[in-house]
């Protein structure tokens, strides 16, 4: 998919301008056929305003506490992932060049589930997928579909025959407890 970014910013006049305007290349992984990656903005930190549109440096595709990402990501059907026969050590090391931190979130005793310290906004922009959550429980996402993604355990599933294009913008969170959510926790207690 080709992807086009037109960034804004301000000079030192403070006049609105095209700070940026080209094409990004996607982000491709022998481990994923078939899959792409866009990392379109982010940051690690909080912006301050005005900015001369310069993309800030970001080094992992999620983003630590009060940071952000903005991308593009395009999942082909799950037959496509079936067949590959990669040899592990090379594409694992590949994964975690070309897409750093995706490795150390990914479960692997169970494929595709991860756990990030994200809230994710997603919308599906083309074709459909399946989120997975915990216990199997699973729910169908098609084109113009949105989820907000609270940080919890998921992992997704295309199954059907065209790849799913999703935009996802992830803000960087803060994980207190890896329990339930402290709130659902303190009034289960008072109802004891």
């Amino acid at each position: 998919m080709q992807v086009r970014r037109v960034v804004t910013g301000q000079n030192a006049h403070g006049k609105s301008v095209v700070a940026s305007d080209q094409e990004v290349e996607s982000i491709t992984v022998g481990l994923l056929p078939g899959a792409e990656f866009h990392a379109l903005w982010g940051s690690n930190e909080p912006i301050s305003l005005p900015i001369d549109g310069q993309r800030p440096s970001t080094r992992t595709w999620f983003p630590p506490a009060g940071g952000f990402r903005f991308g593009f990501v395009t999942l082909p059907p799950d037959a496509a992932l079936s067949g590959s026969s990669l040899p592990l050590e090379p594409a694992l090391a590949e994964l975690s060049q070309k897409l750093p931190g995706m490795l150390e979130v990914l479960e692997p005793d169970h494929p595709g589930m991860h756990t990030t310290d994200t809230v994710d906004l997603l919308c599906i922009l083309a074709g459909e997928v399946w989120l997975e959550l915990d216990d199997g429980a699973e729910v169908c996402v098609r084109a113009g579909d949105c989820v907000v993604q609270n940080g919890t355990r998921h992992a997704w599933h295309n199954k059907s025959s065209e790849p799913c294009t999703m935009a996802a913008a992830m803000v960087g969170a803060v994980r207190t407890s890896h329990g339930g959510p402290p709130l659902i926790a303190a009034v289960a207690g008072k109802r004891g």
